[in-house]
């Protein structure tokens, strides 16, 4: 398997590596602990959605000033932002940082979905040749990849013990000075409105030419009827709103009500808020009806809004407190196929109403 440094001399030194450490496995890459201003521009990007799922780096072994064997491990996603959040807490500090391949997730969302989980663990541990680096058998796992990783049986298959960190890597060198142990507050997982809302750009960036297109689509098939076809107006216009508020209830009115929406799985708190928004927009008047089939339009709206606003919530999975790796499945066995029934049914519903 390719090493990080002769993946580094093909593709070129990149700007965070600032030299290499010889060890007995070979040579490692040597990183810096101060972010640059690519990277912060790298973190802006991928905090707007821009490139967020090819901002990742090579899967391997690094060095954080001058570690040497008994130098502690830390392990980190190949998500970079992951990476340079690690780092950047580790200055002052000697060690290695062995980086797993998550396929460009994040350490959460990686434990939530599976990638950053015990067999890509114990791979890495054997393709760095890190018990050659090492002279002591334990890796320092960061807390919220916790749900993915069965620490027994990298123990087992490794020899390596896993030690799980603090849940932000801000408290390392506290966790450190400690003796490797966690207090009560660290492990203290704070998804608070702040931490929420930082991803809702990356959602709504995403989707939003999905949504665009599927509120056009309904804007220009709102001109048929059973009289033929005629270019919609106003009416057409009105067809467009369920379609983007639905698409805002799911994307950015989740995360931020999430404590208060009932029930624990994604899709279910989508489903409430689209339904709660649909009924404001049946009693204000704003659902559009068609010319004779009212009745039937606005149940084929109370029933698509939720199923939008379900699906675009469930992209938040696997990166909340309130779900766990069995429960992300779980809820995808359930939810996807209810989602495509309702949204099939409204959709027949919708279509129907047009020649009623």
């Amino acid at each position: 398997m390719e090493t990080v440094a002769a993946a580094v001399s093909r593709t070129g030194k990149k700007s965070w590596i600032t030299g290499e450490v010889k060890t007995p496995a070979g040579r490692i890459p040597m990183v810096a602990t101060e972010l640059n201003w690519q990277d912060r521009l790298g973190t802006t990007k991928v905090r707007a959605g821009l490139q967020r799922m090819h901002y990742s780096i090579e899967p391997g072994l690094y060095a954080v000033g001058t570690p040497t064997a008994d130098s502690p491990v830390f392990v980190s996603a190949n998500y970079k932002l992951s990476f340079d959040y690690l780092r950047r807490e580790l200055e002052g500090i000697n060690g290695w940082i062995m980086v797993i391949d998550t396929k460009g997730i994040n350490v959460w969302c990686a434990a939530g979905k599976g990638t950053f989980g015990t067999e890509e663990i114990i791979k890495r541990i054997e393709s760095t040749r890190l018990a050659e680096v090492v002279n002591h058998r334990q890796i320092i796992v960061p807390q919220l990849g916790a749900p993915g990783v069965a620490a027994h049986e990298v123990k087992k298959r490794s020899s390596f013990r896993v030690i799980y960190g603090p849940v932000r890597a801000h408290d390392i060198p506290e966790f450190l000075s400690a003796g490797m142990k966690t207090s009560s507050k660290m492990r203290e997982v704070n998804f608070n409105l702040g931490d929420r809302m930082v991803l809702i750009p990356v959602e709504l960036l995403q989707w939003s030419p999905f949504a665009l297109a599927a509120a056009i689509l309904f804007f220009f098939l709102t001109g048929i009827s059973r009289n033929g076809y005629a270019l919609p107006g106003w009416t057409g216009g009105r067809e467009v709103l369920p379609v983007i508020l639905a698409f805002i209830a799911g994307s950015a009115l989740v995360p931020i009500f999430l404590p208060w929406l009932p029930g624990r799985a994604l899709s279910v708190k989508g489903m409430t808020l689209g339904l709660i928004f649909a009924i404001i927009l049946v009693f204000t008047g704003l659902i559009p009806s068609a010319q004779t089939g009212g009745q039937l339009e606005t149940a084929a709206w109370l029933l698509l809004m939720p199923a939008i606003a379900a699906f675009t919530a469930m992209n938040f999975t696997g990166s909340t407190t309130y779900t766990s790796l069995s429960g992300v499945k779980k809820e995808m066995r359930f939810a996807v196929p209810a989602q495509i029934i309702v949204a099939v049914l409204g959709l027949s519903l919708w279509v129907t109403a047009r020649f009623y």
